[in-house]
């Protein structure tokens, strides 16, 4: 007998994966978590029935979230990631020596400790030394947070259920009073192409785009996301993610990436027509 997962991505497209076995299935306060294992993704995780990364394609989100900054920024040297349980934005994080304090604010403490069972590259960026994680909600540990921290990664997984809170106009009000003068916020910004998630990613700009002078988008190919096909979203009260980008810097480093590339990084930021304009009907209202 075949086993699959479905998810709906809309009331009319459904993605499906073939099923190996399923590993783990529990409920927090929070969320139920499912882990399954699969021949063509690898292990994936759910969240109350959406995939949230699989072992095959967490790379692209990972290190498009933490390696664009990363490269536009001069000087990081504290990081605050909210949500981020899994472990794959702290890893990204790690291989950058001048960071000094990665702050990791995780409500969930079940889905810290499925993904250091079931996802151990994930999570060993939970155990560099300049991790503290915070069983704490995101927007509650930011308020009363002022001119400290260089880079916000908002990683939660979505406007809806107990992460609500995390893409309200009152969360990018108080990222922007915990950044630095120089600070910059990346976060998801999911998928534009159905008719269903284009609502959000609309809200999401304007209130970026309102609270921050500098305000831009950029996308990556992910195979288990809705249609494929993710935005990324880039605020800073200082630098520009393609004027103040530094590619030679970048590449001196040596990293080793997947995906994320110093020639990529340009190219990110070139969207199709349609979200070109739903952006801007945005920023012009």
């Amino acid at each position: 007998m075949d086993f699959w997962f479905s998810e709906m991505h809309t009331n009319n497209v459904k993605m499906s994966i073939r099923v190996e076995k399923q590993l783990f299935s529990g409920t927090s306060d929070f969320q139920r978590i499912d882990v399954f294992e699969s021949e063509e993704f690898g292990r994936f995780l759910t969240s109350d029935g959406s995939v949230i990364f699989s072992e095959k394609d967490e790379f692209t989100y990972d290190e498009m979230i933490v390696h664009v900054p990363m490269a536009v920024h001069p000087c990081v040297k504290k990081v605050l990631v909210i949500g981020g349980g899994d472990g794959g934005v702290a890893r990204e994080l790690s291989y950058y020596s001048e960071i000094e304090e990665i702050d990791v604010v995780e409500p969930d403490e079940l889905f810290v400790k499925v993904c250091r069972e079931f996802f151990p590259d994930n999570a060993r960026g939970l155990d560099d030394e300049r991790v503290t994680i915070f069983n704490r909600d995101g927007l509650r540990f930011l308020r009363g947070k002022q001119d400290e921290y260089d880079l916000i990664i908002n990683d939660s997984t979505d406007p809806l259920g107990h992460t609500a809170g995390l893409f309200t106009k009152e969360f990018y009000g108080s990222c922007y009073r915990a950044l630095r003068d120089d600070g910059i916020m990346v976060y998801q910004h999911g998928s534009p192409f159905f008719d269903e998630d284009e609502e959000s990613c609309r809200a999401m700009h304007k209130k970026a785009f309102r609270s921050f002078p500098i305000s831009r988008v950029y996308q990556a190919h992910i195979p288990t996301c809705p249609s494929g096909y993710w935005l990324f979203g880039f605020a800073s009260k200082k630098y520009h993610p393609l004027r103040d980008f530094d590619p030679v810097r970048w590449r001196a480093r040596g990293l080793k990436t997947w995906y994320y590339s110093a020639n990529l990084h340009r190219g990110a930021f070139m969207l199709p027509k349609y979200v070109e304009d739903l952006l801007k009907e945005e920023e012009n209202i």
